[in-house]
């Protein structure tokens, strides 16, 4: 039997998965990011979590056929790295993954792929519905979508394609993002972000229960407010209207038949986040209006794209199930 390691390097965990020829999952291990203090420790919970994942599968890691990453941004596909992530912080200035895991698994096959890229390719590979264009859209820490035209999965020269977080859906630019540009989708409907997006609506107007000014603060605050308080409806309202914008730009773009929404703030709130989009985009968008549909995949979206992204390279079978 062949064995496939997926990983997914997100701002918050590292994880990472051992899987056979049909992407059946073996073994798995998970972590936190490390926050510092340089991108080597990142690099080494990477590593770590794939030697946990071969142990937890009882698989010699230089058994390992191939691998997959699916990483935040921006990346350095020359380098096979991440570059100055942005929803890391400042200290973490290059991380290092395709030479160390190559180094372990002892196979030159290794690929990164921005981590909405590997949701798309999980999608295609494992989704009942996989039609040619479809766009995988990620709304968690950051946003990002990966994208799939004529059967093909985007990638960019240098691997960034799909960073639709920072499309401007603001012409105001009433708002920074992380990214210290200003208007940027990200800016606004982010988990990071939604916090400061509610203080910045928030005046005397508004009565809430919320405590806007506590540090604490979170997104599922305000979306677990939702119905029994006004100004938290009004901020998930306002949320809708932004990231049906966004979607309508990426619609717009490449014309999917079907987006699958993934990410921990949809998917801990599928019916607030999803049903706004849907309700706004035929007003929206003067194209075909495709299904918005949560992920299949649930939280393994990006791991078991990267997996699938392994066998695909793995195999040399790029017809199996979705082409990457």
């Amino acid at each position: 039997m062949a064995y496939y390691v997926g990983v997914d390097l997100g701002a918050t965990n590292v994880r990472a998965v051992v899987g056979d020829d049909d992407g059946v999952v073996l073994g798995r291990a998970h972590d936190a990011t490390p926050q510092g203090p340089t991108g080597i420790a990142v690099t080494e919970a990477v590593l770590r979590v794939v030697r946990e994942a071969c142990a937890d599968a009882g698989v010699d890691p230089e058994a390992v056929v191939a691998a997959g990453v699916g990483s935040i941004g921006p990346l350095d596909l020359a380098a096979g790295a991440v570059e100055r992530p942005a929803n890391l912080p400042d200290t973490i200035d290059r991380v290092p993954l395709t030479g160390p895991l190559s180094k372990l698994l002892g196979t030159e096959r290794v690929t990164l792929h921005n981590d909405t890229a590997a949701g798309v390719v999980g999608e295609r590979f494992f989704a009942e519905r996989t039609p040619d264009d479809m766009v995988y859209l990620t709304i968690s820490s950051g946003i990002g979508a990966g994208v799939a035209v004529d059967g093909h999965v985007l990638s960019g020269w240098d691997g960034n394609a799909g960073e639709v977080g920072h499309m401007v859906v603001d012409p105001e630019g009433e708002l920074t993002c992380g990214c210290g540009r200003e208007g940027h989708w990200e800016g606004y409907c982010s988990g990071t972000n939604v916090p400061r997006y509610a203080r910045h609506l928030h005046d005397a107007e508004w009565e809430t229960d919320l405590p806007i000014d506590a540090p604490g603060l979170s997104a599922a605050d305000v979306f677990e407010a939702a119905g029994d308080d006004a100004f938290a409806d009004h901020v998930v309202e306002r949320l809708g209207h932004w990231n049906a914008v966004g979607v309508a730009n990426v619609v717009h773009a490449y014309a999917p038949l079907v987006v699958y929404v993934g990410g921990a703030v949809a998917l801990n709130n599928p019916d607030l986040v999803l049903d706004p989009i849907r309700e706004r985009l035929p007003d929206l968008v003067i194209t075909n209006v495709p299904e918005v549909e949560l992920t299949t995949l649930g939280d393994d979206a990006v791991v078991k794209g990267a997996l699938a992204s392994a066998v695909i390279r793995g195999t040399g079978d790029r017809n199996r199930r979705g082409r990457s």
